[in-house]
């Protein structure tokens, strides 16, 4: 049974959390010697007569209790870009989960992935309207990613129209890894993604919401909070519901026919998904 969000977050440990989701997801792939973001994965089989011994992973056995031996290993040629959004949006809670938390874990899961499977990894931040580099590639990048991770704070609004990057070098192929609410006042963040697609980089974008922001199952008067302005309004919930949906259906749909683009692949989820399922979703609709 794959781990809940709010199991993970009960764990306060991000990287024992990121552990225990790649290896759910590394237990439950059997079809394909190739896994993760282009990444070449050490695929596990059950141990059969004839087989070496010493591929057997003795540490997978121990919590396990099963004998399960390594097929292939081959050094991974692309790059991890990971991307948090740390926007005041991402503090958005539900059910004692919060978006910035789903997203630390997911990432978190990426980069333990990434590491055990010898990429280049760099973190970097959506803040203030700047594109922030948190950690650059080399040698560690994986702990430094975690601690960054770890002590980061969403908060303040988006005001830049015309995010760029810094410059790139793409000496090897390039996997960018956006979580986000993805929540934009006018098509900043699309403009963002469709400037870095191309044949050598590609593009994973994961829009995490909770199931109160499009289903709006609330009643009675509530006081609703702007997360990155602060402002206040009170409002009957049921005299809004039926346009809040409308809305909330609306941006979606737009949204995901707006990247339908090469190279570029949105995987909308919400925040009581198991985040092994969510990355396992987005492996098959990148490979599809």
């Amino acid at each position: 049974m794959a781990l809940l969000s709010n199991e993970l977050v009960k764990l306060n440990n991000l990287q024992l959390a990121g552990k225990l989701v790649s290896e759910e997801l590394m237990l439950g792939i059997h079809h394909s010697k190739r896994f993760g973001y282009g990444i070449e994965f050490e695929q596990y089989k059950h141990y059969q007569a004839g087989d070496d011994p010493k591929r057997i992973d003795w540490k997978l056995y121990a919590r396990t209790q099963k004998h399960l031996v390594r097929e292939s290993s081959t050094e991974s040629n692309y790059h991890l870009r990971l991307i948090i959004d740390l926007s005041g949006s991402m503090n958005y809670v539900e059910n004692g989960v919060s978006r910035l938390q789903y997203a630390k874990i997911l990432l978190a899961s990426l980069a333990y992935l990434g590491y055990r499977q010898g990429d280049m990894m760099s973190l970097y931040a959506l803040q203030n309207g700047e594109v922030q580099t948190l950690v650059s590639s080399g040698k560690q990048s994986f702990q430094r990613i975690l601690y960054e991770l770890e002590k980061a704070e969403a908060k303040g609004d988006w005001q830049n129209q015309n995010p760029k990057f810094p410059v790139f070098q793409q000496k090897q192929k390039e996997v960018v890894i956006f979580v986000s609410d993805f929540l934009q006042i006018s098509e900043e963040w699309l403009n963002l993604i469709k400037n870095l697609a191309n044949p050598h980089r590609e593009v994973m974008v994961f829009q995490v919401l909770g199931k109160q922001e499009l289903a709006f199952d609330l009643k009675g008067f509530y006081r609703f909070k702007d997360l990155e302005t602060g402002k206040e309004v009170e409002l009957q919930a049921e005299s809004i519901k039926a346009e809040v949906i409308k809305n909330a259906q609306n941006y979606q749909k737009n949204l995901a026919s707006a990247l339908q683009i090469p190279f570029v692949y949105l995987l909308q989820t919400n925040l009581g998904e198991p985040i092994a399922n969510v990355i396992s979703e987005s492996l098959k609709k990148r490979k599809g």
